[in-house]
């Protein structure tokens, strides 16, 4: 597999991404009974190197969809229950001194995982949930002036309950902006439920490793190898400028959401089976990649509007525009355009 972006995936590696992502998907779905979907965009935001943000309420399954997740990749995995008390060296680590050698030796943090799980991290002041970010956005912890990189792959999975719950705190902005997903799980089916029941009334299923460490960093390669067309990164362009353009939006989506727009869709391609990104990959991570970084101005929160209906408007009203811009690329040169063959 070749690394560099701009490289084709051949359908010999098309097809063996397939048959590892299926993998991975069936040993998930084995513990979390809910719908396929949810962990699908896990797995979307993992391929993509993102971080990804479970909003519910308690008791839908979310640690045991990340548990089940991080289990079927092989990853080392720490799970951090954010609470009121919590500081920000409960989470990177410390040196603590060593009382016969003398100095100082380091304490790892459960930051240094593959999978973290930031289990109901809106229960943590502003200051303990900042202690993230470095993590999440540069992949390495400062630790009195000292720098540390951390594992690949490097997965920060965050619970949260909804703000209106007692004891919760809102994320800041800056943090919210380094997750690349916001995924809303909702109560299960009947007939979820009902399966749920008879098999955790039993034992309990654990995860089993289905794939290597090596063979997710390869997907994650892979997943950057999936065609995009020039026509698309407009497209992704253009739902983040209506954003910020839109009046009842006091805080639109930033580049960075426009690149993971871009990041998702193509993630988004290789578990569809499609060495290429459509428009409708970009509109099925839309909703999931822009809500959460939206601000609305408190004139449209007091008329009732949300974020998820603005993200909806969004998408129906901003054109994919590929005529008018396989005539504007046309102007710089030849352009190959993915029509799905």
């Amino acid at each position: 597999m070749a690394q560099g972006p701009s490289d084709r995936i051949s359908a010999q590696e098309l097809a063996q991404a397939q048959g590892l992502l299926g993998t991975v998907l069936d040993e998930v779905g084995r513990s979390y009974l809910g719908r396929r979907d949810i962990p699908e965009l896990v797995l979307i935001t993992l391929l993509a190197r993102g971080h990804c943000l479970l909003e519910g309420v308690p008791g839908v399954a979310k640690t045991t969809l990340i548990k089940a997740m991080a289990g079927a990749i092989s990853g080392t995995f720490k799970r951090i229950q954010f609470t009121p008390d919590l500081l920000p060296s409960d989470i990177t680590g410390t040196y603590v001194p060593l009382v016969r050698e003398g100095g100082f030796t380091l304490r790892h943090g459960p930051i240094f995982a593959h999978v973290v799980l930031a289990d109901e991290i809106n229960r943590a002041p502003p200051k303990t949930q900042s202690a993230l970010l470095e993590a999440m956005q540069e992949q390495q912890v400062t630790i009195d002036g000292e720098t540390h990189r951390l594992a690949a792959p490097f997965f920060v999975l965050a619970t949260q309950n909804p703000i209106e719950q007692e004891g919760t705190y809102p994320l800041p902005e800056a943090q919210l902006d380094r997750f690349l997903t916001r995924v809303v799980v909702p109560y299960p089916s009947a007939e979820d439920e009902v399966k749920i029941l008879r098999t955790y009334t039993r034992e309990t299923p654990e995860p089993r490793p289905v794939v290597t460490l090596e063979q997710m960093l390869w997907l994650q390669r892979a997943a950057s190898c999936v065609y995009l067309d020039d026509e698309v990164y407009a497209y992704a362009v253009g739902l983040s400028q209506y954003t910020r353009s839109h009046p009842r939006v006091a805080l639109g989506a930033s580049p960075r959401a426009s690149l993971g727009l871009i990041l998702a869709a193509r993630a988004a391609a290789l578990v569809s089976n499609r060495g290429y990104v459509l428009p409708d990959d970009v509109k099925r991570v839309a909703p999931y990649v822009l809500t959460h970084r939206l601000l609305l101005t408190a004139a449209a929160e007091a008329d009732g509007a949300t974020r998820e209906g603005l993200v909806e408007e969004t998408v129906t009203r901003v054109p994919y525009r590929r005529a008018d811009a396989r005539a504007e690329l046309q102007g710089h040169g030849s352009v190959t355009v993915a029509d799905g063959r």
